[in-house]
């Protein structure tokens, strides 16, 4: 699990490919430069445990950094390239870092971000030149490609999407081993998912989101290759799985809606043969569209439920989902409870939020109050997920507390009427919210992308509400339905239903 070895092992052998550009970096490219990096690191008194950000586009320089950064014992902060400023900014100022990595393609924000720098000692830009920054080339240039002498474990410290509020950094302890020692992740993908080092992994997400990174980099550490597309479009998707051989890739739900929305020749004109196994998770999976992909791709989907605090983790494979539809499988790590608003237990069927026993201990960093959150008196930690297990430990998700809408003193949860609506064919993106009502409290209104073959219109937005009645109870679906033209989500798939609230909050 060591790039060094693989490096020795396999030399030129594509660590990396870039689907865009067809970059291809080698194992032994990979390792040299991510050890010229690390060298540099120590050179300007970055010691284990210190901090370094990259706010960078999906780039081949990413992963030589992220290595760089793993092999020297630091923590490393990804940040959405997508953010503004100040909320950049934010998290840049937040994690302490004292190193940032970029791209003179991101000139604009890194040209506002002021005094969220101030604490940045090393400032790297890729790709061109930047104001107070440094090009990364002439960094590395003068750097030995050997191994630094005090090689261990680093970290990642990921942030939260920041769908109720700031987002929140995730700091767990620098585990303290000797680099290339791996752990339970590493375990995780070979043993369930049966990464080796023949894999060819398709990244079709951001880097800067947990699963893409860490699936990418685990993919390497076993010796496979990581395939990764500068951004999703769903007909590339399906082309790059077949110019590459993809064996192993991982998408989100709405990933599989958009590919399976696309004209019928684009979805057959590609070989998909090789496909042996494919990963989903991030959000639950309506069912039909996961009967849809099956019965496209055939029985190779592979679903797991995990945060990227690291808390749980449960897992569940084609067979299996096929005998309990629309579970997220049975707990990998430990024992998970489903505990109602006054802290009871509840049984099988019984819904309530759910929490994980014997979770590796994080908090959110500089925020106590969030921390103990997470926690209880017990030990348990959650992730605020809705859901209930059944008879044979099955878990299924609802959705999460910050969703719930309460309507005339009744829980509805949004993410049932969504998967309902998401089937319609005039619908490309849907997402259900609570807005307020004088005499329910709440009410619940859906907000629509349209397909591009569909005309928003008040015909239209009867004709969903009757499709929703067709398949869920009545006092579940939408009173209203508004149409847009782009829902407000992130590229790595996630909805930010905060900001819809706030649209209709007056």
């Amino acid at each position: 699990m060591h790039i060094g070895r693989h490096a020795q092992a396999f030399g030129e052998k594509p660590a990396v490919i870039m689907v865009g550009s067809g970059e291809s970096i080698s194992f032994a490219q990979l390792n040299a430069r991510s050890n010229q990096l690390a060298h540099f690191f120590r050179s300007r008194g970055l010691g284990v445990g210190g901090h370094v950000a990259i706010l960078l586009e999906n780039h081949p320089r990413y992963f030589e950094v992220c290595w760089a950064a793993q092999r020297s014992g630091l923590y490393i902060t990804p940040i959405n390239w997508h953010l503004g400023p100040e909320e950049a900014g934010y998290i840049i100022r937040n994690c302490g870092a004292k190193a940032l990595i970029t791209s003179s393609r991101l000139s604009e924000v890194i040209g506002r971000l002021g005094e969220n720098l101030e604490g940045v000692d090393l400032r790297l830009a890729i790709d061109g030149s930047l104001d107070g920054f440094e090009t990364y080339e002439s960094a590395l240039s003068e750097q030995s490609e050997q191994p630094i002498e005090d090689e261990q474990e680093g970290a990642f410290m990921f942030y939260s999407s920041g769908t109720t509020g700031r987002p929140k950094g995730i700091r767990r302890p620098l585990p303290g081993q000797p680099f290339g020692t791996g752990a339970f992740f590493e375990q995780m993908l070979s043993g369930l998912y049966g990464f080796d080092e023949s894999t060819r992994y398709l990244c079709p997400a951001p880097l800067y989101h947990a699963a893409p990174i860490g699936w990418s980099m685990g993919t390497q550490r076993l010796g496979g290759t990581a395939v990764i597309m500068e951004r999703f479009d769903a007909h590339g998707a399906l082309r790059a799985i077949d110019e590459h051989q993809i064996d192993r890739a991982q998408f989100v739900p709405t990933h599989f809606v958009r590919m399976l929305k696309l004209p019928k020749d684009d979805r057959e004109q590609h070989d998909l043969s090789s496909l042996e196994r494919v990963i989903h998770a991030a959000a639950p999976c309506p069912i039909e569209v996961k009967e849809q992909i099956m019965d496209w791709w055939g029985p190779l989907l592979y679903e797991y439920y995990a945060g990227s605090e690291g808390n749980g983790f449960c897992a569940i494979g084609p067979d299996e989902w096929l005998s309990h539809r629309g579970s997220v499988g049975q707990s990998k790590k430990g024992p998970i409870h489903i505990v109602n608003e006054e802290g009871v237990e509840q049984a099988a069927g019984e819904i309530g939020q759910i929490w994980f026993e014997g979770a590796d201990r994080f908090e959110y960093h500089g925020d106590p109050a969030k921390t103990a959150e997470a926690w209880n008196d017990q030990g348990w930690s959650t992730l605020g997920d809705v859901g209930y297990l059944d008879d044979e430990g099955y878990l299924y998700l609802t959705d999460r507390i910050s969703h719930m809408i309460i309507s005339g003193g009744v829980n509805i949860y949004p993410q049932e009427i969504e998967d309902a609506l998401v089937l319609h064919p005039a619908v490309a993106d849907v997402a259900v919210i609570g807005v307020p009502h004088p005499e329910m409290g709440e009410q619940v209104k859906a907000v629509v992308q349209a397909d591009q073959s569909a005309q928003a219109s008040d015909a239209l937005a009867e004709e969903l509400i009757a499709f929703c009645r067709e398949r869920i109870a009545h006092f579940k679906c939408p009173r209203s339905i508004d149409f847009t033209e782009e829902l407000p989500r992130l590229p790595t798939g996630k909805l930010l239903k905060r900001t819809l609230r706030d649209q209709y909050s007056s």
